[in-house]
């Protein structure tokens, strides 16, 4: 009998549609004819799901009992005996109720698939088995029931059923996953959108590499051998042809084959210019990579493969892509080129040669280049100097005899000139004095000596010379200037970077001086200080460094420029020209503006929280005046109406003016302080005393200052213990409380419920009040800040300042998050102690005490 196939819908958590997937899947193959039936499908009151179940055959389910509790399980040996074709079973990673046949549902499944029945059910990413300790990292909740891995891998079928974050938050807020009573509980803690999100990207990276698998299999079966492409930083060798977008897309899509994947094209500047392509199409792909999330570099080098090499390993990449060479295949006998020589120098980094449309197709004119005589041409130009003279004279005594000095003459100066064109000034002048003696003595009469009958012969001698002298030194200078033009464009191109990122903005010390190292091949630059406090005295301190081991005096440096009478730039590596001196002194330049414009920018963050300062000091005279006034112009009222003769108080009058007096030197008592802690907390001096303890030793003595009744209190006690200062969070508590209750709705009381997520513990403060609009949520917590219509004698703003400030001395955080259903929520997050006991397995419930 041929066994079943699997198939399984996949998801990210509960409630984003698998049952109900697998259902509208089961109604298809009815459609179509197909024998399906229910096997086991568990609605959850879900109206929806339960709507799709209408129309399909389901089995019975048996009933077990279990400690004196009766349960339902998926009845096995009736699915059996029903043999249908299709079988629909929810919840794969269901353990079943001791006594069963089969420990696990899963189990089930392999009976019904050796039997030859299909199959359809789901199950969701945190439930398998390898994933257990992540999803308990990300959740706080250890999943007990599980599926092995393999079980999943076996599927025929895996398909993801997707949901984004907030549509599933939106879909549990409206009832249509829990019930009523545990949404708030479930929204604030497994349902969090930062859970969601990080169990979300599990289930896809999860599926993306089962269908790696599943294209393995293909290649297998097909016997495709190529190798894939790991997470890598790839480097993209630009010479700035034309070819270069394609190198770029295509280390783009070697890139997108995993996530991490870095690209860095880089174009090598030699030192006397750039070695071929134009500034617009290097502009060009400058953009396009850096739109494809890449970064564009320029390095200075002389020989090309070890610059490109020595940028890979410096910045630890582990593949190369190269264009394949546009040159002609003659142009190889001149040498293997720049790919071949980075293929067999790369040692452990892979190099990709990349077929383009340009490949063999040359590379244009030479003068394109703008680069100087390279020893290629100065070899030939030797050759045609020296042995050029030699073969003319043995073709023309030999094959062409009698041809006429003026033939002859106008023979060896063309071959003077080509010597010129080759190889510059020295090559030509030798080809003009040796042309000139073998034209003497072969084809000047009399032949076979070198004396001259002929004065005029004389004349012609000497005028080839000059000639000859003249062209080549033509050809030379024309060379020289070249390479002067070209050395200034490559500096053009590296000032018009640095000009650029002037202009952008870009103000990391860090990042000009890595582009300093990368740009002339250094393996450390330091930014040297002069002390101020003795400029006369050789003590430098390091104001910003990148690379290796930096030097820590400009005399220690193999290049040092100074920038001004304090400020240094030293760089470690090799000595370099000085035609690159002119560059890296504007680096130099912009390094100190950097430096200058950073200690600006912190100087103005230091006057703007003088400013804040002169703010809240005004603030805080203000509230003195009002805020302070009030309940002291209450007691002094109350106390001098007490102290009058002329009035005779029942006991009754003499009790509310003490309760009054009471009330108010209370309310005097909160503001003040209030006002000491936010003054501790703006100059700092609030130090923390850290150790571990339990929430419930101090959150029930923080609601001490709020009505009885007006608030219900959830503290697990399988909470892990946390790591506070008992004071500070104590008053943080209760300032968040004392502010829900005031504007909580009158016989409504405030929730102050606890959990535990991985290793933080969270508070949560949840009124049923207003609540704040999103824009308004940070404002809340400034001191000074009363949200809405407040009235002045409600307090001076500073409840919420107070108790963020504390919380984030503690290493904790205070934010405010929307209540489900209406109202504002305060989320106290704290670190759960070292060692603390674990949290409450499965999905948080809640329980009023």
């Amino acid at each position: 009998m041929a066994r079943g196939t699997l198939r399984i819908y996949l998801g990210a958590a509960p409630g984003v549609g698998k049952t109900y997937a697998m259902l509208s899947e089961a109604h298809r193959r009815a459609e179509r004819g197909t024998d399906v039936v229910i096997g086991y499908v568990e609605h959850h009151r879900r109206p929806r799901t339960e709507v799709m179940m209408h129309g399909l055959e389901e089995m019975p389910r048996r009933e077990c009992e279990y400690r004196g509790t009766v349960f339902t399980e998926m009845d096995l040996d009736a699915i059996l005996r029903r043999a249908p074709e299709i079988a629909l079973v929810d919840e794969l990673a269901h353990t079943n109720v001791p006594g069963s046949r089969n420990a696990k549902r899963w189990q089930d499944v392999e009976e019904l698939l050796k039997a030859g029945i299909d199959v359809v059910s789901n199950v969701n990413i945190q439930h398998l088995e390898s994933l257990g300790d992540v999803v308990e990292s990300i959740t706080g909740v250890r999943q007990r029931e599980t599926v092995p891995d393999e079980v999943v891998r076996r599927a025929d079928q895996i398909e993801l059923v997707d949901m984004s974050p907030q549509a599933l938050r939106r879909r549990m807020a409206h009832g249509n996953i829990y019930a009523p009573d545990k949404v708030d509980a479930a929204l604030s803690n497994y349902f969090r959108p930062g859970n969601l999100t990080a169990l979300r990207e599990l289930a896809l990276l999860w599926t993306a590499d089962r269908v790696d698998e599943y294209l393995q299999e293909y290649r297998a079966e097909h016997r495709i051998s190529a190798a894939w492409q790991a997470r890598e930083r790839i480097v993209v060798g630009l010479t700035g042809g034309p070819e270069g977008r394609t190198l770029i897309r295509r280390a783009a899509r070697m890139a997108a084959k995993g996530s991490g994947s870095e690209i860095m094209a880089v174009h090598i500047v030699r030192s006397d210019g750039p070695v071929s392509g134009s500034t617009k199409e290097l502009a060009v792909q400058r953009t396009l990579v850096e739109d494809l999330g890449g970064s564009f570099h320029h390095v200075i080098g002389d020989d090309v493969p070890d610059a490109l090499l020595d940028f890979a390993r410096g910045v630890d990449a582990t593949q190369i892509v190269l264009g394949s060479s546009r040159r002609k295949p003659w142009q190889y006998v001149f040498g293997p080129g720049v790919g071949s020589t980075v293929a067999r120098e790369s040692a452990d980094i892979d190099v990709h040669i990349v077929t383009h449309e340009q490949a063999a197709k040359g590379r244009g004119l030479p003068s394109a280049r703008g680069a100087k005589l390279g020893r290629s041409r100065v070899v030939a130009g030797w050759l045609t100097g020296v042995a050029g003279p030699l073969l003319l004279t043995l073709l023309l005594t030999q094959w062409h005899p009698g041809m006429g000095q003026a033939t002859d003459m106008l023979l060896f100066l063309a071959l003077t000139v080509a010597a010129a064109l080759t190889g510059g000034l020295l090559p030509a002048l030798v080809c003009a004095v040796g042309g000139s003696l073998l034209l003497n003595y072969y084809f000047t009469r009399p032949t076979h000596s070198f004396t001259i009958a002929q004065p005029e012969n004389i004349i012609a001698i000497v005028i080839f010379v000059m000639v000859g002298t003249a062209v080549a030194s033509v050809v030379d200078l024309a060379a020289r200037r070249t390479q002067q033009a070209a050395r200034l464009r490559a500096e053009a191109e590296i000032l018009s970077h640095l000009a650029g990122s002037v202009l952008r903005g870009e103000s990391s010390l860090d990042a000009l001086l890595e582009r300093v190292r990368e740009t002339f091949a250094m393996d450390s630059v330091v930014l040297l200080e002069r002390d101020d406090d003795n400029p006369a005295s050789d003590a430098w301190t390091c104001a910003a460094s990148v690379g290796a081991v930096p030097c820590v005096r400009p005399e220690d440096a193999d290049v040092e420029v100074a920038v001004n009478d304090r400020l240094s730039l030293a760089l470690l590596g090799r000595v370099l020209p000085a035609a690159d001196r002119r560059v890296l002194s504007a680096f130099a330049a912009q390094a100190a503006v950097v430096l200058d414009r950073k200690r600006l920018a912190d100087e103005a963050g230091q006057a703007r929280e003088l400013a804040e300062g002169n703010r809240i000091r005004t603030a805080l005279l203000a509230a003195v005046s009002h805020d302070l006034r009030t309940p002291l112009a209450g007691i002094k009222a109350s106390v001098s109406s007490l102290r009058s003769a002329d009035v005779a108080w029942s006991p009754e009058d003499e009790a509310e003016l003490l309760a009054g007096i009471e009330d108010g030197a209370d309310r005097l008592d909160h503001l003040v302080g209030n006002l000491l802690d936010m003054s501790r907390l703006q100059t700092g001096t609030v130090n923390p005393l850290i150790r571990e303890l339990d929430l419930d030793e101090v959150v029930p003595r923080a609601l001490g200052g709020v009505p009885d009744g007006s608030v219900t209190l959830d503290i697990p006690e399988s909470l892990p213990m946390v790591a506070v200062d008992p004071g500070l969070l104590e008053r943080s508590v209760a300032n968040v409380v004392e502010n829900a209750v005031k504007y909580n709705p009158p016989g409504e009381p405030v929730l102050v419920a606890a959990s535990a997520l991985g290793d933080r513990v969270e508070v949560r403060v949840a009124d049923r009040g207003p609540g704040v609009p999103e824009d308004a949520k940070e404002q809340i917590f400034e001191p000074f800040q009363r949200y809405g219509d407040a009235p002045r004698g409600t307090g001076v703003g500073l409840g919420l300042a107070v108790a963020r400030g504390f919380a984030e001395a503690m290493g904790g955080t205070l934010v405010a998050e929307d209540t489900p259903g209406g109202g504002l929520t305060m989320v106290l997050t704290l670190r759960a102690a070292a060692g603390g006991a674990p949290a409450r397995p499965g999905l948080p419930a809640t329980a009023t005490t």
